[in-house]
């Protein structure tokens, strides 16, 4: 939409426009949820379960109830409701079984904080500890405790998702692309290997909190940090079967989401202890280490890939299987199964697929959306797997991916052909490695490996991403025309740190006409005053609300243009427009203000026509469909936005500690609306995916329990872990279907960076890495292991793969990849030189190592 406009044309698209809220979150005069209070208001808080899986056998809430100043006490068998997005499964407060470690199981609400958390002190519990079920590659395994033993009585979408009863699967996603065993043997080589990530919290600034009120009349008030509050209304409707009218849900400003906060979480409970407090709103707001195990994290995750590929690096079959961990419940990990199986094989033509893709039920805190929706997960391993497919027939990782990749002609895993504008991945790869001088060492690096006795590695990776939701996805803005001639937006796309805000304000300015100063788009949502939109996930927000947007600002003129042709007396095809006025072409003194007609255009005798003016833009998803659950064909994209990344390491060799030099990111937006937006988003999301790769991630015990639920124990990235040097480079192949050619970038650049580092580690001394996160004592152990991770092996009877025949050779270096006689010298020396510490902490430096520069790589625990 308005995709060709000429870039000369262009007053605010495309420009470095702040954000329209800088100066109230810079001052403190933005107001979040916990910045609210209402008279009478009272704090909740939550008893939570110590043990993964556990009957319970008792709880006794007397003493509690007892206690001064507290109002409500709440168990399970109080509540009998179920919650789900997708499959409702969930009880508000567990309710005989405990599902997962961290599971609430009684609630109070009282006139403190401090009395609340006393109360929960004395509620009495016991429990019956049962077996867990924690390791989702067992599915199959009819010997395996259910987590969900009636599942086979829950509600879910059935259009969409496949619950298996009888089993710990929520779902099973299917894709099939050709004959996937002809392909095979069809193949030269054949080369298989599994990767692994754990579990991430998504570590918002602003932890989860909400403030319910349950009045007279089951009229319920909830003031929320969620994402999408029609997703809570609507969720929260279903469940206590009460009319979505009497629902009102506000958001004000939020502090960060990432996806934890698109569902509906804390919104019943605190609404069901006002209820028994008389009506009085309860407010509940986890702490950071309830973040960790109460509320949802990124769900983990086991790929095995197996790729048969011809001599000259085609690939011709993949075989795809995923067990997604989704914990305890369901929640939105059933989607992001059905978002990673369609999108398995990343931006890489396969002509022949076979993807399986399970989430799987386990007694872990549950999973949910998180940034990236599943791709960051499935690109470590699949970005892993093209360098090693490439390592194994003897080619550069990089010119086996541009050989791959997808480009105008092809057909997607799901059947879709791919167009011109639907970006181009291959000259994402080209920018990425032009930019870190992929192929060779510079004089400066050669002389910086020499300095330092550190050893450089460069990688090249691809990423893809397309919105993940329903084919009929729609959304509305309204804009207002005041009485001084300035607009007011409405809608119910939230802004938690994306720009989005500010990029529709560009939009609506330049399709006005108008300056941007005289546009205004309030930050807080409310399900009573502001039209319906579905959620604000999945990087759909530009492109279908920017839609809107020039829908609404045309509808707007459109409207004041009949007002000026009843005025003016002429035709509305010879009318225009500037920042003031509507006026006649040909006689520009003829004319009417914005400020005449904004509320009724007022005849000088008092006679009035019309009245207030508004203009309404709809827009929903075109041409999508749900996919064939048998055969996962179908069109679920809303458009595709690709990407790459190249990045620098340096690694020591014999301690593994690394740091990383420079990252270059370039995305296909189709076009840039603001460039600091698009800035922001691609070091933000790269400096997040860095913390997935580099150090983050839950730990459990063979019991289920979490072991590090904080910070002290869970890192996330420093200022210390940025790269030293960050390139970010906007490629623009226009969205036809978008807002002046834009597609969302939002998520993408978190996506297969973590592959990036992997590869990059590997090609400066030889570890292979296939679990995430890498710290440093991660990158020793595995230039210590010499034991392949995967395997590889002829297609046809006979032929060795070439990897074998590839040992003797001793090749120039490549920064693409290492030759393997380098690497096998760079891991005897490392044998050689280095001895394991029988003490915790950083391994002893060998006195040949140079002290600077400081090193990035995490230290064991």
């Amino acid at each position: 939409m308005l995709e060709n406009t000429p870039r000369k044309d262009r007053k605010y698209v495309g420009k470095d426009v702040p954000k329209i809220d800088s100066i109230e979150k810079l001052t403190g005069q933005a107001l979040y949820t916990a910045d609210l209070e209402f008279a009478g208001m009272l704090h909740g808080k939550v008893l939570r379960s110590p043990h993964a899986k556990a009957r319970i056998k008792m709880i006794d809430t007397t003493k509690a109830s007892r206690l001064t100043g507290v109002h409500a006490v709440l168990t399970g068998k109080d509540l009998d409701y179920r919650v789900g997005l997708y499959l409702v499964d969930k009880y508000i407060l567990a309710k005989d079984t405990i599902r997962h470690f961290g599971e609430a199981v009684a609630a109070v609400a009282a006139e403190t904080p401090a009395i609340a958390q006393q109360a929960i002190d004395l509620i009495e519990i016991e429990y019956e500890v049962l077996t867990p079920f924690l390791d989702p590659k067992q599915i199959f395994d009819k010997k395996a405790p259910l987590v969900h033993p009636d599942l086979g009585k829950y509600d879910f979408v059935q259009a969409v998702f496949t619950p298996v009863p009888g089993t710990n699967i929520a779902n099973h996603t299917k894709l099939r692309k050709g004959d996937v065993e002809k392909g095979f043997k069809k193949s030269d080589y054949i080369i298989e290997r599994e990767y692994t990530n754990p579990n991430v919290q998504h570590v918002p600034m602003e932890t989860h909190i909400s403030i319910g009120k349950w009045d007279v009349g089951d009229k319920i008030t909830i003031h929320t940090s969620a994402q999408s509050p029609f997703t809570v209304r609507n969720l929260f409707a279903i469940a206590f079967k009460i009319p979505h009218c009497n629902i009102r849900v506000i958001t004000p400003y939020l502090g960060g989401g990432f996806g934890g906060k698109a569902g509906i979480h804390l919104e019943p409970l605190c609404c069901c202890l006002s209820r028994v407090a008389g009506g009085r709103p309860v407010r509940i707001q986890a702490t950071r280490e309830e973040e960790f195990s109460l509320l949802p994290c990124r769900s983990g995750l086991v790929y095995n890939i197996k790729t048969g590929v011809k001599k000259n690096g085609k690939i011709v079959a993949q075989k795809m299987t995923m067990y997604w961990d989704a914990g305890a419940y369901a929640d939105y990990a059933v989607n992001v199964t059905r978002a990673s199986g369609f999108s398995a094989s990343g931006p890489y033509e396969i002509e022949n697929a076979w993807v399986d893709a399970y989430t799987v039920y386990t007694n872990k805190p549950f999973g949910t959306a998180y940034r990236g929706f599943g791709h960051v997960e499935f690109s470590w391993g699949m970005e892993r797997h093209m360098n090693y497919v490439a390592e194994q027939i003897g080619m550069d990782p990089l010119d086996f991916r541009r050989l791959n990749a997808l480009k105008a002609g092809s057909k997607t895993m799901t059947g879709e052909e791919v167009v011109k504008n639907t970006g181009n991945v291959t000259k994402c790869l080209n920018e990425a490695a032009k930019s870190i001088n992929y192929g060779q060492l510079t004089a400066a690096e050669i002389a910086r490996e020499k300095k330092t006795g550190l050893k450089i590695g460069k990688s090249v990776v691809a990423l893809q991403k397309a919105p993940a939701m329903p084919p009929f996805t729609g959304t509305v803005l309204i804009l207002k025309l005041n009485e001084d001639g300035s607009v007011t937006g409405s809608h119910s796309l939230t802004d938690y740190g994306m720009g989005t805000y500010t990029s529709l304000a560009q939009i609506i300015a330049e399709v006005l006409r108008w300056p941007i100063e005289r546009v205004r788009l309030p930050i807080e949502n409310d399900t009573d005053r502001d039209p319906y939109d579905w959620q604000t996930v999945a990087s759909k927000g530009l492109l279908l609300s920017g839609n809107a947007a020039i829908l609404a600002a045309k509808d707007l003129l459109d409207k004041c243009y009949d007002v000026a042709a009843q005025v003016l007396r002429a035709q509305k095809c010879d009318l225009d427009h500037d920042a003031d006025k509507v006026f006649v072409k040909h006689h520009p003194k003829s004319h009417v203000t914005y400020k005449q007609m904004a509320v009724g255009y007022a005849y000088p005798d008092g006679n009035a026509i019309c009245g207030p003016i508004i203009g309404v833009g709809r827009y929903i998803a075109q041409g999508l469909s749900n996919l064939n659950k048998e055969t996962g064909q179908g069109n679920p994209a809303l458009d595709w936005t690709y990407g790459a990344h190249g990045l620098i390491v340096e690694v020591d060799p014999k301690t593994g500690e690394y740091n990383l030099i420079k990252v270059a990111s370039a995305y296909d937006v189709g076009c840039v609306i603001n460039e600091a937006s698009v800035r922001g988003q691609a070091i933000g999301g790269m400096l997040q995916g860095l913390g997935t790769a580099m150090c983050e991630g839950y730990i459990y015990n063979d019991k289920g329990q979490l072991l590090n639920p904080s910070f002290t124990d869970n890192k996330i990235p420093t200022s210390l872990d940025i790269p030293e040097e960050i390139d970010c480079i906007a490629i623009e192949t226009p969205q036809i279907d978008g807002p002046f050619g834009a597609r969302g970038v939002g998520e993408h650049s978190m996506i297969a960076v973590c592959g990036a580092l992997g590869n990059a580690i590997e090609q400066a001394v030889g570890a292979v890495l296939t679990h995430m996160p890498i710290r440093q004592e991660d990158v020793w152990r595995a230039m210590r292991n010499k034991k392949p991770a995967g395997k590889a092996k002829p297609g046809k009877v006979g032929r060795p793969p070439k990897a074998e025949k590839a040992e003797a050779v001793d090749k120039p270096r490549k920064v693409g990849r290492p030759s393997n006689a380098e690497k096998a010298a760079r891991a005897a020396q490392t044998e050689a030189a280095f001895v394991l510490p029988k003490k915790r902490g950083r391994p002893a430096k060998a006195d040949s190592v140079v002290k600077e520069p400081k090193r990035r790589g995490r230290p064991p625990k």
